[in-house]
């Protein structure tokens, strides 16, 4: 596995996890008084998690 792949799974994992644990547990984000809501985490973590897989796939054949 390249290093670079095996960090960019990583990271995408990570993202990944902190926004289920910010679904699950309700964690308030404000960005420049603007209220995010809870879906968009859940597209956020469907999305790094793909990312994550895809990496992790195409460097392990």
């Amino acid at each position: 596995m390249k290093p670079f792949s095996s960090f960019a799974a990583v990271v995408f994992g990570l993202i990944a996890l902190m926004q289920l644990l910010r679904l699950a547990l309700g964690w308030s984000v404000v960005i420049n008084g603007v209220n995010i809501p809870l879906w968009a985490s859940a597209v956020a973590c469907l999305v790094a998690a793909g990312l994550a897989v895809m990496v992790w796939r195409e460097t392990h054949p």
